[in-house]
């Protein structure tokens, strides 16, 4: 308690939850004063879905074909490491995280943090009607859910799927079991969705739903579906602002978006949009791949190894250092405006 003492105000608390076995771990923190409170961690790069942005030939192994994903103890211990540093907020990501026969056993286990404050996924939703009610059980706190379109046909052609009505199902017993809010990622595609917007928010205006237009961004594999369909989230900006919707503050753990709220509506809108000019200077969160990998930024060169560092309990310090070392490396921004897509070829690489 002595060290914690040492924390004054508002501090306090976060101080306290960075104290591992007497020692206070340092936030992590990057060369230009930012700060990690947000880990996305992909679980699986499997997909059972074929989006035109993403996966169009359908999912296919990187590299070796006996890889393993990161086991329950390594999340555990993962996310332990992240949690005594300073990151209240932990995705589950993919490919589909919903794949893996332990998804239950994945949140209860990053729940075993109670620095944690939210735990969340993102999902195609192609189960979410029948476990939703589980996952709620077992810790989790928010969800997205992958929808492009509001039209079945238009949703199966971007897709591959015929899912609609189901994954639309799974989002109504999302709150029959509790959820308060669901929040729906739409990728913006010029000619496909991007005049749709009068249709999206009458399906808000009665509904608890953030719904989020992503920006498409070009992958190492997308470059021709990025050429022919990316198109600005200024279009949706600027008729949102048109109509009296309202721009929020974004508190330090949220994800990049910018969201909008209207007093006749019960839905919110967020816009996420990568290579408008200083997105990069608010970045709060890094990313774990499903095989261990440390990501700096979605679309960085190379990924830094922790899985030798995930083998035992004892392992926590050397981690917790190597992430931090890692951070002097963090570039200032991305270089998508540039064309560099890293070494991300597509989205479920490392959990997008």
């Amino acid at each position: 308690m002595a060290v914690a003492l040492r924390c004054q105000g508002a501090e306090r608390n976060d101080c306290i939850s960075r104290i591992w076995k007497g020692v206070l771990v340092p936030q992590f923190t990057d060369a230009y004063a930012r700060k990690f409170y947000y880990l996305r961690l992909s679980v699986t790069d499997v997909c059972n879905f074929r989006c035109t942005y993403c996966l169009p030939d359908g999912y296919k192994p990187q590299g070796t074909s006996n890889k393993s994903f990161l086991s329950l103890d390594e999340i555990r211990r993962v996310t332990r490491a992240f949690a005594a540093a300073g990151t209240e907020k932990v995705r589950l990501t993919g490919g589909e995280p919903t794949l893996r026969r332990d998804f239950v056993d994945i949140i209860a286990a990053v729940r075993e943090n109670t620095a944690i404050r939210h735990i969340a996924v993102t999902t195609n939703g192609y189960r979410l009607a029948r476990d939703v009610a589980q996952w709620r059980s077992a810790g989790l706190s928010a969800l997205n859910v992958s929808i492009d379109s509001l039209d079945p046909r238009q949703f199966h052609a971007i897709t591959g799927q015929d899912k609609f009505h189901q994954v639309m199902q799974g989002i109504d017993a999302a709150f029959a079991a509790g959820f308060t809010k669901v929040k729906v990622n739409t990728v913006l595609m010029r000619d496909l969705n991007h005049r749709s917007l009068t249709t999206f928010l009458d399906w808000i205006r009665c509904r608890p739903i953030q719904l989020r237009f992503i920006e498409l961004m070009e992958t190492g594999e997308g470059g021709a579906v990025f050429r022919r369909y990316h198109i600005s989230g200024e279009v949706i900006r600027t008729q949102l602002l048109q109509q009296g919707w309202q721009l929020q503050v974004r508190t330090r753990s949220d994800g990049p978006a910018q969201v909008f709220r209207h007093p006749d509506y019960q839905g919110e809108i967020g816009l996420i949009m990568p290579y408008e000019k200083d997105f990069c200077a608010s970045c709060n969160r890094l990313r774990v791949s499903a095989m261990g990998n440390l990501h700096l930024c979605l679309f960085g060169d190379g990924g830094v190894p922790l899985r030798d560092l995930l083998a035992a309990d004892d392992q926590m310090p050397a981690l917790q250092a190597r992430i931090a070392i890692s951070l002097g490396h963090k570039k200032q921004t991305h270089f998508l405006h540039q064309g560099n897509t890293g070494i991300t070829q597509n989205l479920s690489f490392i959990g997008g």
